[in-house]
């Protein structure tokens, strides 16, 4: 599918709110047919999500204890985790001290899955993920691990006011952009 169609597909799917402030584009260099050009997001005519660029305006991690250390990131840790953390250590183990062992391999795990995240997005082609976004679900956009898929989801118009309500726990463990991406969707409610 050529840039163009792909683009108004995508636009096609924006919320009523968000149409014209979101806008999808790319650079192409048309004597250099090898060279893949650069595909971003712009919100407001500013250039939020730059595929090919580490360096945009949305915080990139550098490493998992940078992730494991940062106050915003909230994780909730459930009371089967601690009890799983509790027959490991057969007991022996205080119950405060349960808690910060479960929530320490959580926030692991967590900030594994955030850094290929992000690893797979600076490498990904966005024409690629945007035709996966177009022939799946909403639910599975919204469910998957991919960066790019979460965001596209979020900007939908098929995503109701009641689910987006209903998402903020799971954005709490998610990607500083697709929680940028997360919040201006609940400005426009």
């Amino acid at each position: 599918m050529s840039w163009s169609k792909l683009k108004q597909n995508l636009e096609s799917f924006l919320c009523p709110a968000l149409d014209g402030r979101v806008e999808y584009r790319a650079t192409g260099y048309r004597y250099l047919p090898d060279k893949a050009g650069i595909c971003y997001i712009t919100v407001d005519k500013k250039n939020v999500l730059n595929m090919n660029d580490v360096t945009n305006l949305i915080r990139w991690y550098q490493t998992e204890l940078e992730i494991k250390n940062d106050p915003d990131i909230q994780i909730p840790i459930s009371h089967e985790e601690i009890e799983a953390v509790r027959k490991e250590t057969k007991g022996k183990v205080p119950e405060d001290r349960l808690k910060v062992i479960a929530r320490s391999r959580k926030s692991s795990e967590h900030a594994k899955e955030l850094l290929s995240a992000q690893t797979s997005l600076s490498k990904s082609n966005f024409v690629v993920v945007a035709n996966k976004f177009l022939s799946t679900s909403i639910e599975d956009s919204i469910e998957s691990h991919d960066i790019l898929l979460n965001i596209l989801a979020l900007v939908d118009r098929r995503v109701g006011k009641k689910r987006i309500l209903n998402m903020s726990e799971k954005m709490k463990v998610k990607h500083p952009i697709v929680q940028y991406f997360y919040e201006l969707r609940r400005s426009t409610l």
